[in-house]
């Protein structure tokens, strides 16, 4: 078996800390990049080395590939993980690290030209006969895609053409609010994937986000690994995500599975990567994209087929052959993933910055926390405010559902607000446990009655009662259950005192 010794990652928080964990466990050495403000964080402390980027702005460091190039060759490092977000879809720096004589693990770069830019994408599913949503070619003139989109009409979506995660994303109702809205997604395509190119796609109303899991080896022997419904999203960012899909029978499962991998082969593709769907409510599926990287939300299909994805891009990209076919793959159960976000739901999801003063996350059999930050720790403005990432596996999806919600009541984050009590509340809501959830239902309805929740006597504020458990603990040295009920408020009073 041909082996990577040692590896740099050119990323950082909890995806750099998760694709340590397993080179660690592969027996790989890690090198670490970091920018100044993440000198002392948990990514830093995880590599067996660790190397400075100089500098705070995104551009001047994690965005800057020839510095990264550069580290991973002094390092001495054999291959360079990019994770997800800053280069990872990046063919230029893809290309860049395979011509310094380093292993890019993931994809070539011509198939990240082909498949990572959304519009020559869909050009190619369109050739292979997969449904597509009429969409346009990019644009960086807002006055030429305005034309556009009053020719397909409205209401349409504006997004990135050269990367994914809601970034750019915008829905535009009149063509009155386009050219605002066009900028707007321009720059922050621009400052999230150095592209301001803008695409327009039509609009689908109330549909699921449903991706297929594909992994390709050199010889382009592939293997889909079942579907991941990531349609628990607000403003296009997912927050919840399960596998199997609700809506998905194994006939719809097995059509998306052959068609993600015919798909990635014709684009002549390698190692780990996603086709994304929409499906309406009438069970018919249209190609949306595809990440040419490996997925947030990918341990939900490591925790349902038993793989560890990162392991198998290492190997993939190492030059060996997938050691498993498509019949070998077996589904167990049913898991879910919440993103831990250091954001307020009740203040519109703003930033929420401050020190850390406890980050205790739950322990409990059958659930797994990916984190990439820790007690201490300053959280800022800088960077994605994703602290962690908790995965509950169940035999059953009421079983994962009921595990999740135990699991977020034992998280305690004092120092920031963050996204757990929102969760917790969609993990409640009858649209969640009767898996009519759509990619609208947070921005249509749910963001509402949260709030309305959240002022009730019956809400989870998990911020404050956490910050309420900290003093407790503070003055007794016991752990305090945080079960909280229903008088919270008077609670609250007396433990503060």
């Amino acid at each position: 078996m041909n082996r990577i010794k040692k590896l740099l990652v050119a990323n950082r928080g909890e995806i750099a800390v998760r694709v340590m964990n397993t080179c660690r466990d592969m027996g790989v050495r890690t090198a670490a990049v970091f920018a100044d403000p993440d000198r002392a964080s948990m990514h830093v402390q995880a590599a067996d080395e660790a190397y400075c980027l100089e500098g705070s702005k995104i551009a001047d460091t994690y965005l800057n590939g020839e510095k990264i190039v550069s580290i991973a060759k002094e390092a001495g490092a054999d291959a360079v993980h990019p994770g997800y977000g800053f280069l990872s879809e990046n063919a230029s720096f893809a290309r860049l690290v395979r011509n310094s004589g380093l292993i890019f693990v993931g994809p070539p770069p011509e198939a990240i030209d082909l498949l990572g830019d959304k519009t020559s994408a869909r050009s190619l599913a369109r050739k292979l006969g997969i449904p597509v949503l009429a969409g346009s070619h990019a644009f960086t003139d807002a006055s030429k895609a305005l034309k556009e989109a009053s020719s397909m009409g409205f209401p349409i979506l504006l997004k990135a053409a050269a990367g994914g995660g809601g970034k750019g994303m915008r829905l535009v109702e009149s063509e009155t609010e386009f050219p605002v809205a066009f900028g707007l997604s321009s720059s922050e395509a621009k400052n999230a994937f150095g592209d301001p190119r803008i695409y327009l796609e039509q609009f689908l109303s109330h549909p699921h986000h449903v991706e297929i899991q594909v992994l390709i080896d050199e010889k382009g022997n592939a293997v889909s690994l079942g579907e991941r419904d990531c349609s628990t999203q607000r403003r296009h960012q997912k927050m919840i995500e399960e596998s199997p899909s609700p809506v998905v029978g194994e006939e719809l499962r097995s059509k998306m599975n052959d068609e993600a991998a015919r798909l990635m082969k014709a684009a002549g593709y390698q190692n780990a990567g996603t086709v994304e769907f929409l499906v309406d409510k009438g069970g018919r599926f249209y190609f949306l994209e595809v990440n040419t990287r490996l997925q947030v939300e990918h341990p939900v299909t490591e925790a349902v087929t038993g793989l560890d994805l990162v392991k198998q891009q290492i190997f993939i990209a190492s030059k060996n052959d997938l050691a498993f076919r498509q019949e070998d793959i077996v589904r167990r159960g049913h898991a879910i993933e919440c993103r831990v976000y250091a954001e307020d739901p009740s203040e519109g999801f703003l930033p929420s910055v401050g020190t850390l003063r406890s980050f205790e996350p739950p322990l409990r059999p059958g659930v797994r926390v990916d984190m990439g930050a820790r007690a201490g720790d300053v959280v800022g403005v800088y960077y994605d405010p994703l602290l962690a990432k908790v995965i509950a596996w169940g035999g059953s999806r009421e079983e994962a559902i009921t595990k999740m919600i135990g699991a977020l009541d034992d998280f305690v984050v004092v120092g920031v607000q963050t996204t757990i009590p929102f969760c917790r509340f969609i993990l409640n809501h009858k649209a969640f446990t009767h898996g009519e959830q759509h990619t609208q239902s947070i921005d249509q309805s749910l963001m509402k009655q949260y709030l309305d929740h959240w002022e009730s006597d019956e809400a989870y504020p998990a911020a404050i009662i956490g910050s309420a458990l900290f003093a407790m603990r503070k003055k007794t040295g016991r752990p305090i259950a945080p079960f909280v009920p229903n008088n919270w408020k008077e609670m609250r009073k007396d433990l503060l005192r």
